[in-house]
């Protein structure tokens, strides 16, 4: 089998799709000759033990331990027969095989219950609209995460489905409690992923293992795999990268997270990784290696050849998702928030539109960090040819853009090119709400594909929003969600509270402005974060500017990231944090909308100083402007039929042109002066998106004026044409 690299994701990310990085890096290593391969050793662990043999062997250990348990654990005991009766069935379901099945599991008389099922009552209430197959991919979804509380209970306290022994890793300033715990026994899951990891070690034979610690919840198990191949390849090189790294392991400096790794790398990992494979091949020696931690005589020391230029993302290849068990990835449905079920349901090959972040403000984020400083968007047309070479080799046609926040004119010409080769792609992204987002942007976007967005509301008060310096106001975020509704397109917010400062007064305005967009219905997801303070973002970096003090100044010898910081002037905000998460539970259901704010708090909490037409009048005030000369405008129509006729009134008669517009769903007809008519439906033809050549606004009114017709403006912005918007007539 032989390859140079053995890239692995250790579990666990996510179920439903692969996580990214080890496809980016052998895409990359593809572009350089270099031979690995790939695994996802959450999704092979995961299939291990959610099976015949592995629940079979999963009882027998916990009958053999002879514990006290718990009235939930002993039920699902009690049922064990059922449970390894019925595993394999509900797995191949959720892998999209068995789709027949969801009848039997929707009686509820399939599989055993356990305590998740006693949340179900209002199953109706969320599936009502669904359908058979998301009822039944929830019910299997709570029917595995009971298993998962025995497994909790009674094998293994750090299990969780994506977020592995995460309590460890989380505010780990210290590597002892980690260290210790590598010193134990192995636990029940750790023998999975040892006996998996056996395997294709011995298949593949490296000389160097790249492994990629996306999530604080990856990092254990990762460094179970260093130990388990120092201990039987000790020839071998082992290298860590990923978000944990590039977040939280900067200061470094202690030295037995070497017995685990040889090498650990930060940021982009295309230039650090080919440094590492040259020097285990004897080409290069340490001095080369980039942006890369390594023991020098016993010292933690950091190694950043300046030489060594960084790849642009021209250069860096395709994603290849090959050696990846594509079609044995697992949908669930775990809750019923619209756009977390977009995340855990359907496989989505993930991309990048640009490298970094195009606003880099945002006072809360890493932006003093490369990976999210170094702004670096793709040409339209490669991002275009990536995305056809990843559905000619998955099969799938779902994209996830996993960008800090896509550029509008990015997403424009993306969308156009996906149109001009009539791609038919489904995808999602990230983006901050600004006002490029229009009416017409909007509807371009949706006839490309994009079927949902979400962006950073964050705190919805226009002080704080300065303070963060979003570069966004309340009323503009109202009427960019209402061009994405109103275009077909899904909308999801992210929301913060306890930024420094904030007040109870504030929160409280916060959750009214989220109340009035529900009610709008301009918003249709969303979910409350909480504040965290990192270090490399300017309030972790100069914490008296915003009125906070840090709790401690010392680093850790581990990981650093997350402060603890003291708030002397806001609000108490821990105790919202129940109430702002159950009141947006009902607003997402349609529910409560017109309830008093003071119900979901269980103590006293100002009265908004909002009006309650706040929204409303946000979006009335959205007055009309006149799109700029340089606009682009383009036709996604078919050709209108054209016909004269010839119209009597009072005696006198008249000829009008009349065009009739058909689209999938509706025709419509609009009648315009004869000479006006031909000009129009010649000028369609030229604007169509199927040309080459795209014309501005100022070049469709040379060509009115050329055709020696009068008054452009007047025709131009009038009711006939102003309502072709909706037949595919666009200004951008």
């Amino acid at each position: 089998m032989g390859a140079s690299v053995f890239l692995i994701t250790p579990p666990f990310t996510q179920l439903n799709t692969p996580y990214p990085a080890t496809a980016y890096l052998k895409g990359f290593l593809n572009t350089k000759g270099i031979t690995s391969f790939q695994a996802d050793l959450g999704i092979e662990v995961t299939l291990a033990l959610f099976s015949k043999q592995g629940l079979q062997e999963l009882f027998a250990h916990i009958n053999d331990k002879g514990l006290e348990l718990s009235d939930n654990a002993a039920r699902i005991v009690a049922l064990q027969d059922d449970y390894i009766h019925t595993i394999d069935e509900v797995i191949l379901f959720l892998q999209g095989k068995n789709p027949t099945l969801a009848h039997r599991l929707c009686k509820r008389d399939f599989l055993p219950e356990a305590s998740r099922f006693s949340q179900l009552e209002d199953l109706d209430w969320a599936f009502g609209s669904m359908g058979t197959q998301d009822k039944a991919k929830h019910l299997a979804t709570m029917y595995l995460e009971d298993l998962s509380d025995l497994i909790m209970e009674c094998v293994d306290e750090h299990f969780g489905f994506s977020r592995y022994a995460e309590k460890l890793a989380r505010s780990a300033n210290s590597f002892d409690e980690l260290y210790n715990a590598l010193q134990q026994e192995y636990t029940f899951i750790d023998k999975i992923l040892i006996s998996l990891l056996e395997e294709h070690m011995a298949r593949i034979q490296p000389k160097l293992v790249a492994i990629s610690v996306p999530f604080p919840g990856n990092l254990y198990t990762s460094l179970r795999c260093g130990q388990w191949i120092k201990a039987n390849y000790p020839e071998v090189k082992i290298a860590m990268g990923g978000g944990f790294a590039n977040t939280e392991l900067r200061s470094l400096s202690d030295a037995r997270v070497f017995e685990f790794y040889d090498f650990i790398s930060l940021d982009d990992g295309e230039a650090p990784i080919e440094n590492l494979v040259a020097l285990v091949k004897g080409e290069k020696d340490t001095s080369a290696l980039k942006r890369t931690f390594t023991l020098v005589e016993d010292k933690v020391t950091y190694l950043n050849n300046k030489g060594c230029a960084d790849y642009k993302q021209a250069q860096v290849g395709t994603p290849d998702y090959s050696d990846l068990l594509l079609d044995r990835y697992i949908s669930a449905i775990e809750v019923v928030n619209p756009m977390h079920r977009m995340w855990s349901d359907g496989r989505w090959n993930k991309l990048t539109m640009a490298h970094g972040c195009y606003w880099g403000k945002c006072t809360f984020c890493d932006i003093s960090l490369d990976y999210i400083r170094l702004y670096e968007p793709i040409a339209a047309a490669l991002l275009c040819d990536r995305m056809e070479e990843i559905i000619a080799q998955t099969g799938q046609n779902g994209f996830h853009f996993v960008d800090e926040a896509a550029p509008p004119a990015l997403m424009r010409a993306l969308a156009l090119e996906i149109l001009k080769r009539k791609l038919v792609v489904s995808w999602w992204t990230n983006v901050r709400f600004e006002k490029s987002f229009t009416r017409d942007l909007c509807l371009l976007l949706k006839a490309s594909g994009c079927i949902a967005v979400s962006g950073g509301l964050e705190v919805a008060s226009d002080r704080l929003l300065e303070l963060i310096q979003k570069g966004i106001t309340v009323a503009q975020v109202a009427q960019v969600n209402r061009n994405f509704t109103e275009a077909g397109i899904m909308v999801h917010a992210y929301l913060m509270y306890g930024f420094p400062t904030q007040t109870a007064q504030e929160t409280i305005d916060s959750l009214e402005m989220v109340r009035q967009m529900f009610k709008t219905g301009i918003l249709q997801s969303a979910f409350w974060h909480q504040f965290t303070m990192t270090a490399h973002s300017p309030v972790g970096q100069d914490p008296e500017k915003y009125s906070v003090r840090k709790e401690s100044e010392a680093l850790g010898a581990f990981a650093n990231n997350d402060i603890v910081h003291i708030d002397e002037t806001g609000a108490d905000h821990e105790q919202f944090s129940y109430g702002l998460k159950k009141s947006l539970l009902n607003y997402m259901h349609g529910l409560c909308l017109d309830d008093p704010l003071q119900k979901w708090f269980e103590f006293k909490v100002p009265k908004t100083k909002v009006t309650p037409d706040y929204i409303t009048n946000c979006l009335t005030e959205d007055a009309y402007s006149a799109p700029k000369p340089t606009a682009k405008i383009v036709w996604l129509g078919k050709t209108p039929a054209v016909q004269t006729i010839t119209k009597t009134k009072k005696g006198s008669s008249w000829e009008v042109a009349s065009l009739t517009f058909q689209n999938r769903k509706e025709k419509a007809n609009i009648s315009v002066a004869p000479e006006q008519g031909a000009w129009l439906a010649e000028m369609l033809e030229k604007l169509s998106i199927a040309n080459p050549k795209t014309y501005t606004l100022k070049e469709v009114m040379d060509s009115y004026e050329a055709a020696g017709l009068e008054d452009f403006e007047l025709f131009w912005d009038n009711k006939p044409v102003n309502s072709l918007y909706k037949f595919g007539l666009l200004k951008l």
